[in-house]
């Protein structure tokens, strides 16, 4: 291979890749996978093809691929490109190393220290610890088996008899921790949800009800994992007051500030977070609202004991740590051997912005989704289904004047709209109701993207309904009583 015209050819494409998104065009080209599958070369040769077709390969790719650096793409919790943290994946994926040793990343295993220790001192957790992971769900986990490990010291040597452990959630809270349940041993029937209110947050009372009505049952609750920054409506649990109870109770308090924990950076928004120093972990994405290409996750713990006894494993590979280096070996803090440096990216972005950069960037993502928000209540024919205290927003088309099934209308103009390939926005369910959900964490998004947004929706719905005395194909009929 010849390494100059492979590297300018494939910076060439990366060029235009990025720029083709303040271009007109389409999030995403609608394909059913049985006609990407015929279409698509997918096989894999006895005898190698060239560098050529590798450059064919990746033309072919990036046509296909969802164009999520557009700022129409507003579907999952992430959007857009950090250029900083684009370079750090590039130099990470060029030099190659893993990130459990001082002697095989020497500044990198420095820089994720730094990384860690300034997240951990945002949250109020000063002498704490923490590792990089591979996401929320990785977090989630992590932090119930610390609250394994501090309810029973013996747990990582001896093992545990799950079956009447309890772990209490919010009933909106993320499916990782139904993983998580599953992984450390006690089960997906033994991860109770609890009640929330009228806006999608953990009810405190319902907590103290369930934590007390699990005992009557002769079963050990022992964490609790609060949400800052529910999927769906964006609702953060009051933290300061679950976690008094966790405390009274004498249980675990795991935050999942996977999606929320950005806020702690803005002035205006911190209180969401309000009481999160009082937790024992928590989890904090910055492949979420801050940016990074993914995977970029922390989680992070009170009790540096505690995680460092989860992780105790790692003192069986003599040929990897050493005495001499315990104090600065990440893999005395991790799960993971081979784990790739997810911190230079951070610490690229992070040196380039500053907590200033984030917090604006914070501020304008809650103003732009106030913006959203207030087009969809200025509309007749849209209609907001829960109060917005993040940058989620969730709402349906609702035309005044048309008799059909809501919830089958919402569907076939989400459906619609990701033909069209316009936007990209997500679908989900508030209580019965269907609703989109956009999301605004994408820093190319502004207000023009936001009014086209509600223009596809009401144009797309208008449509829909107008096809319906003609056509019925859409199968969208009010239900009978």
């Amino acid at each position: 291979m010849q390494i100059e015209p492979f590297i300018a050819s494939l910076c060439d494409r990366v060029v235009q890749y990025i720029q083709a998104a303040d271009a007109p065009g389409k999030v995403v080209t609608d394909v059913p996978h049985e006609t990407r599958k015929r279409s698509a070369d997918l096989r894999l040769p006895v005898e190698g093809r060239g560098t050529e077709a590798v450059l064919d390969d990746i033309d072919d790719y990036l046509r296909a691929c969802v164009k999520t650096n557009r700022a129409e793409f507003m579907n999952p919790l992430w959007g857009g490109l950090n250029l900083a943290g684009f370079a750090g994946e590039i130099i990470a994926s060029l030099t190659n190393t893993s990130m459990y040793t001082y002697e095989l990343a020497p500044l990198a295993t420095l820089i994720e220290q730094a990384i860690l220790r300034r997240m951990a001192e945002i949250v109020g957790f000063p002498d704490g610890a923490g590792t990089l992971t591979t996401g929320g769900s990785s977090g989630n986990m992590h932090g119930m088996l610390c609250a394994r490990q501090a309810m029973n010291p013996a747990a990582t040597t001896h093992g545990v008899d799950g079956r009447a452990l309890v772990v209490l959630v919010s009933s909106e809270s993320h499916y990782s921790v139904l993983m998580a349940g599953g992984v450390i041993g006690i089960g997906h029937r033994n991860v109770v949800r609890v009640a929330c209110d009228a806006d999608g947050r953990m009810d405190p009372d319902a907590l103290s009800d369930a934590i007390h009505r699990a005992r009557e049952q002769g079963r050990s609750p022992f964490c609790v994992v609060s949400t800052a920054g529910t999927t769906v409506r964006g609702a953060f649990d009051p933290l300061r007051e679950i976690g008094a109870i966790a405390a009274r109770e004498n249980l675990w308090h795991h935050v999942d500030a996977a999606w929320g924990g950005s806020a702690m950076f803005s002035k205006t928004h911190r209180t969401l977070m309000d009481g999160v120093e009082t937790a024992d972990s928590v989890c904090w994405d910055a492949h979420k609202m801050m940016g990074l290409p993914l995977i970029c996750s922390a989680f992070m713990t009170r009790d540096a004991d505690v995680l460092a006894r989860v992780c105790a494993h790692g003192d069986a590979a003599h040929y990897l740590f050493h005495e001499d280096t315990r104090d600065i070996d990440p893999g005395r803090y991790s799960l993971q051997c081979g784990r790739r440096n997810d911190a230079l990216k951070l610490w690229l972005a992070w040196r380039e912005c500053g907590d200033d950069g984030w917090a604006e960037m914070v501020d304008r993502y809650v103003a732009l989704a106030n913006y959203l928000e207030q087009g969809v209540a200025a509309h007749a024919d849209l209609e907001l289904l829960s109060a917005r205290s993040w940058t989620n927003v969730c709402f349906r088309y609702s035309p005044e004047d048309a008799d059909v099934d809501l919830n089958v209308l919402n569907s076939a103009v989400r459906q619609r709209i990701m033909r069209n390939g316009e936007f990209m926005v997500s679908r989900s369910n508030i209580g019965d109701d269907v609703i989109l959900r956009p999301v605004i964490s994408n820093p190319k998004v502004s207000k023009a993207t936001i009014d086209g947004l509600i223009a596809e929706v009401v144009r797309v719905g208008a449509d829909i309904v107008a096809d319906l005395p003609s056509a019925g194909r859409y199968a969208i009929a009010r239900r009978s009583a």
